[in-house]
């Protein structure tokens, strides 16, 4: 599976910006997709993940209320819209992909689960 990170650039704070994230192969629905992010000088942390089916999407408690993960299995590609945003959501956006994962909150939100990532798309929030 290869991802292609997009949609990443320069916001003011309280602005909206749309990231995709488009994966190859034909069993998309198979994967666990998610959003993580890495700050200048910090580790990569989790930002959201969704589902296969899409049913079911989890947050950090950093994003949530202000971002939503979505997908479209058909177009093999997953969303991340991002509302309200902060300076502090500065960030590298890495989509990557986990085959099988079984949806547990410890398995989901740890990037050691995740078998396949995008290059990475720099998003930056001025104040």
């Amino acid at each position: 599976v290869q991802l292609q990170a997009s949609g990443g650039g320069l916001v003011q704070a309280g602005g909206s910006m749309r990231l995709s994230c488009a994966a190859s192969g034909r069993t998309f629905s198979s994967y666990v997709m998610g959003w993580f992010r890495q700050a200048p000088g910090k580790e990569r942390e989790f930002a959201a993940t969704i589902s296969g089916s899409g049913v079911s999407t989890h947050y950090a408690d950093s994003v949530k209320g202000r971002f939503t993960i979505s997908r479209d299995n058909a177009r093999n590609t997953v969303y991340l819209q991002m509302n309200s945003l902060r300076p502090e959501d500065t960030a590298v956006y890495y989509c990557a992909a986990a085959f099988n994962l079984w949806w547990t909150h410890y398995n989901i939100i740890r990037p050691a689960n995740y078998d396949y990532w995008g290059q990475g798309t720099l998003v930056t929030v001025s104040s």
